[in-house]
C-alpha cells in the first residue's frame, strides 16, 4: 500500500492525506468498519467496501474467507442500527429522510414483496439506495429476524463472490489496483465518499432541524 500513497502524494499533500487515510480501513476492523459505514444512514462510500473486500483478499489469499464474513458482520450491524431508526421515525418520518419520489417506489416495492425478496436486495451494487431501502423496511416493520438473515446471506454471496475472484486472480488483481489509472479513480472515489458524506449530513440535519422550527 506504500506504493499507492506514493502515487498520491504526486497528486498533493491534501489527497495524499485523504489517500492515506482511506488506507488505513485496509485492515481486518477495517473490512468490518467499511461494511457497517456502507449500511448506514450518514456515511456514503460507493464501492469503497467491495473494494476493500477484494484489494484484502487479493493481497492475503490464504484469509480469503474471512474477509467476506467480517465484512458481511459489519454491514448487517449497520444494516440493523439503520432499520431501527427505520422503525423509530415510522412511515411518516421517511420524508425527512428519504426523498419524496424514491421514498414512493420504495414503499410499493416493500408492501408488494415478502423479507426474503426484500433481505436479497442487498446483493445489489449501487446506485441501488441500499440505506434508503433498509429504513423504508424498517419503518414499515417488515420481519426483522428474517430481513436480517437474508440481508447477511445476500451480503455474504456478493462479498464472497468477489473474494474468490480475488483469490483466483491476486496478483492480476493487485497489479490492477496498483496501477496509475486504479489509484487516479481510488482518489476520485474518497474524494466523492468524503463529498457525499457531508451533504448527507446536511441534509440529515436539515430534514431534522425543519419540525423544530
Amino acid at each position: 500500500m506504500s506504493h499507492a500513497i506514493d502515487i498520491a502524494s504526486e497528486h498533493g499533500s491534501a489527497v495524499a492525506t485523504l489517500f492515506s487515510f482511506f488506507s488505513y480501513f485496509l485492515t481486518w476492523w477495517g473490512a468490518i468498519l467499511l461494511g457497517a459505514l456502507d449500511s448506514s444512514l450518514i456515511f456514503f462510500v460507493p464501492f469503497g467496501t467491495d473494494a476493500a473486500v477484494v484489494y484484502l483478499c487479493a493481497r492475503n489469499r490464504s484469509l480469503f474467507w474471512l474477509y467476506p464474513l467480517l465484512t458481511t458482520a459489519g454491514s448487517v450491524a449497520g444494516a440493523a442500527v439503520t432499520y431501527l431508526i427505520g422503525k423509530q421515525i415510522g412511515d411518516a418520518g421517511l420524508t425527512r429522510f428519504v426523498p419524496e419520489r424514491r421514498l414512493e417506489r420504495l414503499r410499493k416495492r416493500v408492501k408488494e414483496v415478502g423479507a426474503f425478496t426484500l433481505g436479497l436486495s442487498a446483493i445489489l451494487p449501487p446506485p441501488f439506495p441500499l440505506t434508503a431501502f433498509v429504513l423504508t423496511s424498517g419503518a414499515l416493520e417488515v420481519h426483522v429476524t428474517r430481513f436480517l438473515l437474508v440481508f447477511a446471506g445476500a451480503r455474504m454471496l456478493r462479498f464472497g463472490a468477489e473474494a474468490l475472484l480475488a483469490r483466483r486472480y491476486g496478483r492480476s488483481v493487485l497489479r490492477i489496483l496498483e496501477s496509475d489509472t486504479a489509484q487516479a479513480l481510488a482518489i476520485g472515489f474518497v474524494v466523492v465518499s468524503i463529498l457525499g458524506t457531508i451533504f448527507t449530513i446536511v441534509r440529515l440535519w436539515r430534514s431534522t432541524a425543519r419540525p423544530k422550527q
